[in-house]
């Protein structure tokens, strides 16, 4: 084969050019005229630029005009990407194709040289900046008097791939762990990415805090080394002579090095392949008992993580992140690093040490720096708001700080609020608070809010919530209301729900488990099969987390195994500890609620355990008394226990959590002098007072459980004595009768009550149209042809021609089937269909072409519009709303809820090209469907929303 010559390459790249505008032209045509954010020849035809079949049909009628060629009709179905269009069109001109030399990915411009989004490795990442940005600035190290030392690309890449040589030399070997336990520092960046290098697999571990203490940490990362088993550790020369000790107790770990010891080794580095399925490291949770869990994270799962945060945030060119977050904690190391590394946004990082010491530092490196985006736990916050005053932060700007996330722990109401108010004098804007949501099994991020809305608080009726589950809204002038903060969406291509005890879908509003699926979940736990089962449940991941939804947003109550039941009623140890914290003489952050099992009763009892200084007894007992009216006053009844502890007695994880479970052993073996509480009298009566709530879940779980049955009993009967008539039967008319009948009756029958509205905006009979609507269950066929007044011809895929059980009915019930996946066979369906709009059989077409279980209106699908505008007839849009819980996708157990089927004011076409025309009919459609629907838009830029009104008016 003969290799191509400049001009050969100058020509391919010049075509390849030219063929990006046509594709980014059409996906501007479909996105409302705004230009694709990522173009490049390695994107998705379908999912990044959101171009359907249709859509292909007319990007291969302009590239075939554009370039005079003729493309095989395999290539409508077959390519996926814009370079296999080049390909294509390579191949129709003759010149040479198979010979000729593609370009290199075509990136988005992002920071000074772009970002590599044909990636598949962090090693990739690194290594296409280190090419294309060399000297590009990418760590700058903090410092309190100068500019701090500055990390480059390139640096990063040499140093790191010094760090792989002598790491291959010290005997690790692609697959194996390398320990890293080290402060925050450049040798922390190079270790981490030589062991990447080297196609091993990285484990931070946090370093000692008082290197006094050096030998009781190192025990105590026994178990993490044990279980990676890992081959080399590396960390500070002060670490060596105990690590060397614990050789002799882990039987892989054959070195213990500080980095200088490693780089010395002057090896000569043999690049492995490293794969997107590889493990780039192990994040290992900080759990509060048990042996420890290492969460497997692939170079896969990080990209897709950093990749769908970025978007969220909407990171680029200008941003700048301000960070003190732990690298061995999964904030700071996914959220922080590895997310600017890979949109080439400059990193300013400090020491955890550092911020802990004088918190108004990371204020000031935002003021300095510039910083756009910062993110932090709850306590951080809180400490700012606590620690810092006027004098403090005189002359400070915060104008320039535009995402501010809180997570990594529960975040507080009165936290963000007060944080918000107190700041806005130093420029912060309320707007830039975003509470969000994470999990290292998850590699660390899976819902946001919206940039820029800033925080909610959802108030719901503490009684009602604390007995049933339920998060009723509360009255406006209710003291006692819960509050819990919203924290946003699930990222693109993740996934949420929440399920109940049997792992059913429960509605919004409704308390249950939160479940996770997506491309950053992790495949398990490392060499922990019985944790690996607790974790999954089928294609879920369960997070440990409570939670509740509300229009597809996400609130987090607790932890499952921290919720204390106490007389039938949900206690929530968060908002008690943050209560009882408030109180003078308790210390912050140092109180732990928990239930402790009484070992004569076998009842959960109530405990607080509150760190204080105080040793007056008369003092003690006034704060144990006030401690008592706080928790009756939330919970409605008084601890069984308040323990006052000297401090430092309350554990906590690496991340600063509150270690609840080790709390309840320290108390349960009497290791703060617990006393003993509750009265048998008090125990019986919390016994006897649950029994009913229990009693009533139980009655609720099984109604539930009979409903599903009897509708699955109703389908089974009324599903025969239904398509006999509708097959059988000799006129089109009085199958569709048989049909309604049919249906209506099993809706009835299963207590769904259905309401129809709009009906006066169908078309009079005859008169031609085009219906449109959304998609959110399997029934949304069946519950429009039921109460729909007019006959309609569905349009269907075609597939389901395949099998005679679902072909005989469709076909004499005049259904319109459609190939999806053949060009030629696509235009002549769409003639088709067009004709039959205009002969009035009002064609319905289910426009975002298929559903999912999640809330939310996926991008419309371009059939119906250009069926109506080559047919010049309107569109009339209709909305169904309560489908999606009545079955949900993946789900075959149905709930009994109300059903509404909105019909909207009929869109005319506009003047102008079909195409054209076309798009605006989609655009008008949706926005009218995405204002009725009641769910958030997943449409992202291919679907915006549009001003109906205004729209209207220039059609008209």
């Amino acid at each position: 084969m003969d290799t191509p010559n400049d001009e050969q390459s100058g020509e391919t790249a010049a075509l390849a050019e030219q063929l990006l505008a046509t594709v980014a032209t059409v996906a501007a045509d479909l996105r409302g005229g705004q230009a694709p954010a990522n173009m490049g020849l390695d994107v998705s035809l379908d999912r990044d630029l959101g171009i359907d079949s249709l859509g292909r049909v007319e990007l291969t009628t302009r590239l075939e005009r554009e370039f005079s060629v003729v493309l095989a009709d395999s290539d409508f179905a077959e390519v996926e990407t814009p370079r296999d269009l080049l390909r294509a069109v390579l191949g129709a001109q003759g010149r040479r194709g198979a010979a000729a030399a593609l370009p290199e990915v075509v990136t988005t411009d992002v920071g000074t040289g772009g970002i590599p989004t044909g990636a598949r490795t962090l090693v990739e990442v690194l290594e296409w900046h280190a090419q294309h940005n060399p000297d590009h600035p990418h760590i700058r190290l903090y410092d309190d008097d100068t500019e701090g030392e500055v990390i480059t690309y390139r640096q990063l890449f040499e140093e790191a791939s010094k760090v792989a040589a002598g790491l291959q030399a010290l005997d690790l070997q692609p697959g194996e762990a390398a320990a890293i336990m080290l402060p925050t520092s450049a040798e922390y960046f190079y270790t981490f990415f030589g062991i990447l290098i080297a196609c091993g697999i990285a484990v931070p571990v946090y370093p000692p805090a008082r290197m006094a203490q050096i030998e009781e940490h190192l025990r105590r990362h026994i178990g993490i080394l044990g279980n990676c088993r890992a081959r080399v550790l590396v960390t500070v020369e002060e670490a060596k002579p105990i690590g060397k000790l614990l050789r002799g107790q882990i039987d892989s770990l054959t070195a213990v090095a500080t980095l200088d010891e490693v780089r010395a080794v002057g090896a000569t580095l043999r690049r492995p392949v490293v794969s997107e399925t590889d493990t780039a490291f192990l994040q290992y949770t900080s759990g509060s008992t048990g042996a420890p869990k290492g969460v497997v994270l692939s170079h896969g799962n990080l990209l897709a993580n950093v990749r769908a945060m970025g978007e969220m945030l909407e990171v680029g060119p200008e941003d700048v992140f301000i960070s003190w977050l732990p690298l061995y904690h999964d904030m700071g190391l996914i959220g922080a690093w590895l997310g600017t590394m890979y949109f080439s946004v400059p990193l300013v990082i400090m020491s955890p040490l550092h911020f802990l010491a004088r918190p108004k530092r990371w204020l000031w490196a935002i003021h300095r720096f510039r910083g756009t985006i910062s993110a932090a736990p709850n306590f951080a916050y809180e400490m700012c708001l606590k620690r810092l005053d006027g004098k403090d932060l005189d002359g400070i700007d915060l104008s320039c700080w535009r995402a501010a996330c809180n997570g990594a722990e529960a975040v507080s109401p009165d936290t963000i609020e007060q944080f918000s108010d107190k700041f806005a004098a130093w420029g912060f804007d309320r707007a830039a608070m975003m509470p969000v949501y994470g999990l290292a099994e998850n590699s660390v991020g899976l819902a946001f809010p919206p940039l820029g809305r800033g925080p909610l608080t959802d108030r719901i009726q503490r009684d009602t919530f604390m007995q049933t589950g339920e998060a009723v809204p509360a009255e406006p002038g209710d003291d006692t209301a819960l509050r819990f903060v919203v924290c946003g969406r699930p990222l693109i291509r993740h996934q949420i729900r929440i399920v109940d005890a049997a792992s059913r879908e429960l509605p919004d509003r409704c308390e249950g488990r939160l479940q996770f699926k997506g491309p950053s979940s992790t495949s398990g736990y490392f060499h922990a099969p019985e944790a690996n089962q607790a974790m999954f449940d089928g294609e879920w991941l369960d997070s440990g987390d409570k939670a509740y939804s509300v229009d597809g947003e996400i609130y987090i109550t607790g932890r499952s195994k921290d919720i204390i039941i106490r007389a039938g009623r949900n206690i929530y140890p968060p908002e008690i500890e943050d209560a009882v914290g408030d109180l003078d003489g308790v210390q912050k952050g140092n109180v732990a609620v928990f239930g402790s099992v009484d070992p004569d009763s076998g009842t959960e009892r109530l405990v607080v355990l509150a760190e204080s200084r105080k040793r007056d007894e008369d003092a003690r007992n006034e704060l144990t008394q006030k401690i008592n009216a706080l928790v009756t006053d939330l919970t409605g009844s008084p601890p069984d226990d308040v323990v006052l502890a000297p401090p430092r007695t309350v554990p906590k994880t690496s991340s600063g959590k509150i270690r609840r479970a080790s709390s309840r052993e320290i108390y349960e073996t009497g290791g703060v002098g617990a006393k003993r509480g509750a009265a048998w009298q008090q125990i019986a009566r919390v016994a006897l007072s649950g029994l009913g709530p229990r009693i009533s879940r139980a009655l609720r779980r099984a109604g539930e459980s009979l409903y599903a049955g009897w509708v699955w009993l109703v389908f089974g009967i009324s599903a025969p004595l239904t398509w006999f008539p509708v097959v059988a039967l000799p006129g089109l008319g009085a199958r569709w009768a048989a049909l309604r009948v049919g249906l209506r009756a099993m809706f009835a029958l299963t207590g769904i009550r259905v309401t129809v509205r709009g009906t006066e905006n169908l078309p009079d009979a005859g008169s031609p149209a085009v219906i449109v609507s959304n998609h959110a269950s399997y029934l949304d066929g069946f519950f429009m042809a039921a109460y729909l007044p007019r006959r309609v011809a569905f349009v269907v895929k075609g597939e389901l021609v395949e099998h005679w059980a679902t072909r005989i009915p469709m076909a004499r019930l005049g259904y319109e089937f459609v190939k999806r996946f053949d060009r030629e066979a696509s235009v002549e369906d769409s003639k088709r269909i067009t004709e039959a709009a205009r002969a009035g059989r009002l064609p319905l077409f289910f426009a975002e072409g298929t559903f999912s279980r999640m809330a939310g209106l996926l991008p419309f699908r371009m059939g119906a519009f250009t069926a109506a505008a080559e047919a010049r007839v309107p569109v009339v849009p209709c909305v169904l709303r309560g489908t999606r819980t009545v079955l949900r996708d993946g789900s075959w157990f149905p709930r009994r809820h109300p059903v509404t089927l909105s019909i909207g004011e009929a869109i005319a076409p506009p003047d102008g090209e079909d195409w054209q025309a076309a798009v605006a009919l989609r655009d008008l459609s949706r926005a009218w469907i995405l204002e009725h629907c009641g769910e958030p838009d997943l449409g992202g830029e291919t679907s915006p929303v549009v001003d109906l009104a205004e729209r209207q008016a220039e059609n008209d």
